[in-house]
């Protein structure tokens, strides 16, 4: 199911507007779950490659739709809700609208690996949170961001 939903993307509403961020994120964001059988059967290639189709055919609507601008179709694992996640945004990949800090990676498998490897998504484990009041010792002393990864691919653009 997965790699049908994956493929789906390319077929659902598209917005570009550099004008109104919102609508493209409400209309381009998708989250795609995947059940316990395609975490065990799928490889993080066939994701990858499913993936890598999508971006294919948003670049072809693209162009059909005559949007001469930057467009990047982007995908990260969030890991809290236990989803892939992707989107199409008139920015580059170094402007994406994320609110925390990101890291852009041209190579999409070790967002799928981590994605797949997750044995029970969304769930955090008690033993896996910090002590607040430690947690916030430590970051007045040593803040440690661990960057989102995230998979760009370019889209839009001159043709």
């Amino acid at each position: 199911m997965l790699l049908m939903w994956i493929a789906e993307v390319a077929d659902e509403p598209l917005a570009l507007d550099p004008g109104d961020r919102r609508v493209e994120w409400e209309t381009n964001t998708w989250s795609l779950r995947a059940a316990d059988e395609d975490r065990r059967s799928l490889s993080a290639a066939e994701v990858v490659a499913a993936f890598e189709q999508t971006a294919a055919a948003i670049r072809a609507r693209i162009r059909e739709l005559g949007f001469s601008g930057v467009a990047t179709f982007y995908v990260w694992h969030d890991a809290q809700a236990g989803q892939l996640r992707c989107s199409t945004s008139s920015v580059p990949p170094d402007a994406l609208p994320f609110s925390s800090t990101y890291v852009t990676s041209a190579d999409l498998g070790p967002v799928v690996e981590a994605f797949l490897a997750d044995s029970k998504p969304g769930v955090v484990a008690w033993s896996d949170l910090d002590d607040t009041e430690s947690h916030l010792e430590l970051t007045v002393m040593e803040p440690e961001i661990t960057p989102l990864r995230v998979w760009a691919s370019s889209v839009g653009g001159p043709h």
